[in-house]
């Protein structure tokens, strides 16, 4: 199902930089690993500590920490359904000038969820940590920088690869349904990047371009869950 134009576009300015590092030859990003070994525990425990016990944060915190908890059970393209549903359903679209009075920031998970909102960057790096945290693989999973053709803008999405040489499938605040980029034919995929690397799209498939180095958005998102005691 389409989403309305107002929740459609926020990349934030790094992602042009990124952009323009990776086709210039020059690959800054983020190093060490983003392996979710955390208990979800902690983490909600600080997180009320500072969101408080009550109210409309609370209340969707405890539906993703209830989604962490039966999520295991599922089957790994059940877990990209109920993950992608959640996420679109407790966050609504909001600039990060809007939300957090700067021009571009990465918000954690429990940022996101805690606020109800967030760009299409933080639709995309809550569903890519709580797969994590379901026990999807790593090399499985991508944080995308695509193009939205219609309105020719900017947009990032979640990618599922379930063997390297599959078609990916596109987890997006956009479109509710998760299609195979083949019927996404409104987005255009240029780049990637997972903890161990980062890739271009060259022909149909993604092609590894460079190893990670340092992206300073990327390291001061994971400082910052690291202190919400996520372990990664």
């Amino acid at each position: 199902m389409q989403k309305p134009v107002s929740r459609r576009f926020g990349l934030s300015l790094s992602w042009h930089f990124l952009a323009l590092l990776l086709f210039g030859g020059s690959l800054l990003f983020g190093a060490g690993s983003a392996k979710a070994a955390w208990s979800v525990d902690p983490v909600l425990r600080k997180a009320e500590k500072r969101y408080g016990r009550s109210g409309p944060a609370k209340e969707r915190l405890h539906a993703w920490h209830e989604l962490l908890e039966s999520g295991r059970q599922l089957g790994e393209r059940q877990q990209l359904q109920a993950v992608n549903q959640l996420i679109n359903r407790q966050v609504r679209f909001s600039d990060d000038s809007e939300l957090w009075q700067r021009r571009d920031y990465w918000a954690t998970p429990v940022e996101t969820l805690a606020k109800g909102a967030g760009d299409c960057e933080d639709f995309a790096l809550a569903k890519y940590f709580t797969l994590l945290q379901l026990g999807v693989a790593p090399d499985k999973l991508r944080i995308t920088y695509a193009r939205a053709l219609e309105l020719n803008q900017a947009h990032m999405v979640v990618t599922y690869h379930e063997t390297p040489d599959a078609e990916p499938l596109v987890l997006d605040n956009l479109v509710d349904d998760i299609l195979p980029t083949y019927r996404r034919q409104d987005l255009a995929l240029r780049y990637a990047f997972d903890a161990q690397g980062l890739y271009a799209m060259k022909g149909s498939a993604f092609k590894r371009v460079g190893s990670t180095a340092e992206l300073p958005f990327w390291q001061g998102l994971l400082a910052r869950m690291a202190r919400e005691g996520f372990v990664l």
